[in-house]
């Protein structure tokens, strides 16, 4: 992997960690079309190194939140901040349990039918518009929404599904506060992703043979950057209710995908 490999990964990382158009479904379209499926499994550090970026991205947006909230809870009080820790911690359990129960079947659904792929593109961009025309309310996230919202994150967990479109647009479905609901979806990520970081570490999986310091560094400031721009911007578009233009951009690449399933 050369320099202008890990600036294109991280910027693709970057911003399909937060933008609604699922970069697992746009992967595994990739691996279809340039028929090259070694991207995925080509370093394994090089993509956590990029998924700690985007996390680290998130905090540094919502830097703020996460003082008052570990502040808060450091009171040991049963007050906003420790029954928002809670909340967090509800949503994550749906995908820790699929993800270790399930962990082979998940991993055979990316396996480069980009038929199914294109079908959850378009799954996703129904969630998209339906969310784009909901009312902006002040409703909070509650513990049950909590708890549903995270099993809408452990369906994402499927190539095709965005992660932050079924989340942001369930909490919304749900009658939720627009900007709160992207809030709780971005934070409620950043555990699953440390916890997926140290699970690999821990695991053995990560190989530093032959690594190139410069490359990693390269796509590291690519996706930190990247994520930094694409988090802020998609608070802004579900503020504004914008997010019917991903929704037709889901199913026009949706769309393609299922067609170009038919002649490969």
């Amino acid at each position: 992997m050369d320099y202008l490999d890990a600036i294109i990964l991280g910027i693709v990382q970057g911003f399909t960690e937060f933008l609604p158009v699922s970069s697992s479904g746009h992967l595994e379209i990739g691996k279809v079309i340039l028929g090259d499926t070694s991207v995925p499994e080509e370093s394994l550090l090089f993509t956590v190194v990029l998924h700690f970026a985007t996390a680290l991205s998130t905090l540094v947006v919502f830097r703020k939140d996460i003082i008052e909230i570990v502040g808060g809870v450091l009171k040991f009080q049963w007050n906003d901040e420790t029954q928002f820790t809670v909340k967090i911690i509800l949503s994550m359990l749906p995908a820790v349990i699929i993800g270790l129960l399930f962990e082979e079947e998940l991993e055979s659904f990316f396996g480069g039918s980009i038929a199914f792929v294109g079908a959850m593109l378009i799954i996703t961009a129904v969630l998209l518009w339906l969310a784009d025309r909901s009312k902006n309310t002040g409703k909070p996230v509650t513990l049950k929404d909590s708890i549903i919202i995270g099993i809408a994150q452990a369906i994402a967990m499927l190539p095709g599904i965005s992660r932050s479109g079924a989340t942001i647009s369930t909490s919304v479905l749900l009658g939720n506060d627009k900007s709160k609901a992207a809030r709780f979806s971005f934070l409620m990520v950043v555990p699953l992703i440390f916890g997926k970081i140290a699970k690999d570490l821990l695991g053995g999986q990560i190989s530093t043979h032959n690594t190139d310091l410069g490359v990693l560094g390269i796509g590291f400031i690519a996706a930190f950057i990247c994520g930094l721009i694409a988090c802020t911007w998609m608070i802004s578009l579900v503020k504004k209710s914008k997010l019917r233009y991903f929704s037709i951009y889901c199913v026009i690449v949706g769309s393609l995908a299922i067609i170009t399933s038919f002649y490969i």
